[in-house]
């Protein structure tokens, strides 16, 4: 095994949070004690206990395996084109969050009783609202009210973490957002439009 300058194993840690993040998605959060973490990781129980003080901390250390949502608007807007580029985005973040469905439903499904997680994931969600409303700025539509930008973003935001949040449970493949995009990119060409 190599080990770190300081004498630790590099792995042991991320072995901790995958059999941490298998466990709880297993049995949930509170069924699942440090000593069945360390035994799937192949690690002593002491050493759950050096990288995570409390067991609450291997759920905020799970929030920031989730992939970064952070897509630059230039990869994914088309000038003059709304919903394309809501659809882009849209697509870019499935890629991204797709691979975490188990994390994101875990995760979602124990904010109710984990401040520090709920926080997290509220800190993401205002990131993912933030990066719709540059997208939407970004196309060139003239005219649009920022609170009109701003209310459409926080629509498309909510309905993208929703799904990633029961992903898990589809029976299928993720549905298209594509009414959604649809409403919101029309909507907000209305908006934009001079009044005659």
């Amino acid at each position: 095994m190599a080990r770190g300058s300081t004498g630790e194993d590099p792995s042991a840690k991320e072995r901790i949070l995958t059999a941490a993040e298998e466990l709880f998605a297993e049995s949930g959060f509170e069924a699942t004690p440090t000593s069945r973490i360390a035994e799937r990781a192949g690690v002593p129980k002491g050493l759950v206990h050096y990288y995570f003080k409390r067991k609450t901390d291997l759920l905020s250390a799970l929030v920031e395996r989730l992939p970064d949502e952070h897509v630059e608007p230039s990869r994914v807007v088309v000038p003059g084109d709304l919903a394309e580029s809501l659809r882009r985005l849209v697509s870019e973040l499935d890629q991204r969050l797709g691979a975490s469905q188990v994390l994101s439903h875990l995760l979602w499904r124990e904010a109710d009783t984990h401040h520090a997680v709920r926080d997290a994931l509220q800190d993401r969600f205002k990131v993912l609202v933030r990066q719709v409303e540059a997208v939407i700025l970004a196309v060139g539509v003239g005219g649009l009210a920022m609170t009109d930008v701003e209310s459409a973003a926080g629509l498309l935001a909510l309905a993208l973490s929703y799904r990633h949040s029961v992903a898990r449970h589809a029976e299928n493949a993720q549905p298209e957002l594509e009414r959604e995009l649809n409403f919101i990119a029309r909507a907000l060409t209305i908006r934009a439009a001079p009044a005659t």
